[in-house]
C-alpha cells in the first residue's frame, strides 16, 4: 500500500492494481482546502494522512517519511472529477492558497538583504552629494576640507554656514582664498548640507538595524565576521538559506564573481577571496597567506550559516578559536613568501604565432613589394 495526497484528499493506493483502497476527501470549501495545502507545502503531516497510515506502508513523497518509506508511484488514475471536485473549484483553491502563502511572516534574512541594499544605495548617494558639496562650498571656503572630513564637514556647513563662524567653531585663524557668497547662495548650500547630514543619520540607523537583526537571525555568522560583513554575505548569496547550502569554496569567493569568470574564460589568475577580504584577519595577512586564511574562513562561515539557518546552538566562540588556531599555524608554517614561478600556459590556449624572419636589404618582390627571406611556416 502507498499513501498518496492530492489537492482534494488523501488516498491509500494498491500500486500493482492501480486501485484506491481507502480515501479521505477534503471539505469542498476553497479556504479549508487551501489551509491544508499550505500545511503540506510547509512539510507538515495532515491528520487525514495519519488516520490512513498503516504498518509496512509506503508513501508517495519524502514529506511523509515518518509514516513509511518513500516510493515513486504514478497517481494519474486518481482524478478529481471522479470524486466530485471540479476544475473551477481547484482554481479557487489555488487563489486562496496564494493569498495564504503571501500573508505568511517572512524570515528575518529577507529584511536583512533589503537593509544591506538600502545601505549601499545610501552610501552611494552620500558619496555623490559629498563630492558636490565639496566643490560647491569650496568656492567659498576651500581650506575647510583640510580641517574637517565627512560628517563633521557637512555638519559645520549645515549649522554654521559662513566662513567666519566655522573658523570660530574650529578655533582657527587663517586667511581663505575663497570668494564671498551672497545670502541666497549660502542658504541653498546650507539646505543641501542639511539634506546630506540627514543621509548620514539614516546610514547610522540602517547600520544599527542590520546589527540588531543579524544578532537575532544569524548570531554565529555575526560572531565570526561581524554584523556588517555577515549581512553582506547573506545579501550576495540571496538569503541565509542559500548561503547555508553553498559549499565552503563558494562562500570563500562570494563577491569575486567577475574575477572568477575572468579566470575561467581568459585564463587569468584565480581569485583567492571575495568580500571576506574586508575581515581584518584576511586583509592584514601577507599576500602569500591570504588564500589559506580565506579558505579557513570560508569553511567556518559555511558551518556558521548552517547552524544559524537550522537554529542550532551557539558555536561562534568555538569557530573563532578554530580560526585563530589555524591562522597561527599558517603564520608559523609559511613565514616567507614562496619563490616566484613562471606560470605554465594553458592547454587550451591558442598557440603563439612565430615571428617573421628579418627582411634583407634591397630584396623586393614583384611590384616593388618587399620579399621575405626564408620559408614560411
Amino acid at each position: 500500500m502507498i499513501l498518496v495526497t492530492k489537492w482534494f484528499g488523501v488516498f491509500l493506493v494498491d500500486k500493482e492494481k492501480e486501485q484506491v483502497v481507502r480515501h479521505l476527501l477534503f471539505e469542498k470549501e476553497p479556504k479549508a482546502i487551501a489551509a491544508k495545502l499550505a500545511l503540506v507545502q510547509k512539510g507538515e503531516v495532515l491528520p487525514e494522512e495519519r488516520k490512513l497510515a498503516q504498518k509496512r506502508m509506503r508513501v508517495a513523497e519524502p514529506r511523509l517519511s515518518s509514516l513509511g518509506k518513500p516510493e515513486v508511484v504514478d497517481t494519474a488514475f486518481i482524478k478529481p472529477v471522479d470524486y466530485g471536485f471540479s476544475p473551477q473549484l481547484m482554481q479557487k483553491v489555488m487563489v486562496e492558497l496564494g493569498k495564504i502563502r503571501t500573508r505568511e511572516p517572512l524570515p528575518a534574512d529577507r529584511f536583512i538583504v533589503q537593509a544591506v541594499r538600502a545601505l549601499d544605495d545610501t552610501i552611494e548617494m552620500i558619496n555623490l552629494m559629498s563630492e558636490r558639496l565639496h566643490e560647491w562650498y569650496g568656492l567659498h571656503f576651500p581650506e575647510l576640507a583640510d580641517y574637517a572630513r565627512e560628517e563633521r564637514y557637512v555638519k559645520l556647513i549645515s549649522e554654521k554656514g559662513v566662513r567666519d563662524a566655522i573658523l570660530d567653531a574650529l578655533d582657527l585663524q587663517l586667511e581663505s582664498v575663497g570668494s564671498e557668497l551672497e545670502d541666497k547662495d549660502l542658504d541653498v548650500v546650507q539646505r543641501f548640507a542639511t539634506t546630506l547630514l540627514s543621509l548620514y543619520e539614516e546610514k547610522e540607523r540602517l547600520e544599527m538595524y542590520i546589527a540588531e537583526r543579524m544578532q537575532e537571525a544569524a548570531p554565529n555568522l555575526t560572531s565570526v565576521v561581524g554584523a556588517s560583513l555577515g549581512a553582506r554575505l547573506i545579501s550576495i548569496a540571496g538569503g541565509l538559506k542559500r548561503l547555508s547550502q553553498m559549499p565552503a569554496g563558494t562562500v570563500q569567493l562570494l563577491g569575486a564573481e567577475k574575477a572568477l569568470f575572468a579566470h575561467l574564460k581568459q585564463g587569468k589568475r584565480p581569485p583567492k577571496h571575495g568580500v571576506i577580504f574586508q575581515h581584518p584577519t584576511v586583509h592584514r595577512a601577507p599576500y602569500w597567506q591570504r588564500g589559506k586564511i580565506s579558505r579557513t574562513m570560508g569553511g567556518k562561515l559555511s558551518i556558521a550559516s548552517r547552524v544559524d539557518y537550522y537554529k542550532g546552538a551557539f558555536v561562534g566562540d568555538q569557530l573563532n578559536a578554530d580560526i585563530a588556531r589555524r591562522v597561527e599555524e599558517i603564520i608559523r608554517k609559511y613565514p616567507e613568501p614562496p619563490p616566484k614561478e613562471r606560470r605554465a600556459p594553458r592547454q587550451d590556449a591558442p598557440p603563439r604565432r612565430s615571428p617573421r624572419p628579418p627582411q634583407r636589404e634591397g630584396q623586393r618582390g614583384a611590384g616593388g613589394r618587399p620579399r621575405w627571406s626564408g620559408k614560411r611556416r
